[in-house]
């Protein structure tokens, strides 16, 4: 269990939801942009058509949202939250992604 002794400190004037909010979805976008580029760049074998297309769709998709949370963390002055029920299939995605890109790096390896 974690003590709150040993959680860093934070400024006392911070704002909670911009120190872990907007280098979140600034995360979200950085690895959903990454693999939208990989999967449009290249045909990975790891994957069907099908599959390609839907991840990409799914990508698309999220960028979309998290572009539309950003604007209205912003606009919001960084005083509105995200729900975890929005934030959790965007994790899941970045982790199918990273599943997909590590498949994609092994399938080349292996035809080195």
């Amino acid at each position: 269990m974690i003590s709150p002794d040993s959680l860093p400190e934070l400024p006392k004037d911070s704002n909670l939801l911009e120190i872990i909010l907007e280098p979140l979805l600034e995360d979200f976008q950085y690895w959903f942009e990454r693999s939208r580029s990989l999967l449009e760049s290249k045909k990975l074998d790891c994957l069907s058509v099908e599959e390609q297309k839907d991840l990409l769709e799914r990508i698309k998709t999220a960028q979309q949202e998290v572009s539309s949370t950003q604007s209205l963390f912003k606009a919001m002055g960084a005083q509105v939250g995200v729900s975890m029920a929005t934030i959790i299939p965007w994790h899941k995605l970045v982790a199918e992604c990273w599943n997909v890109a590590m498949r994609h790096r092994q399938a080349q390896a292996g035809t080195q």
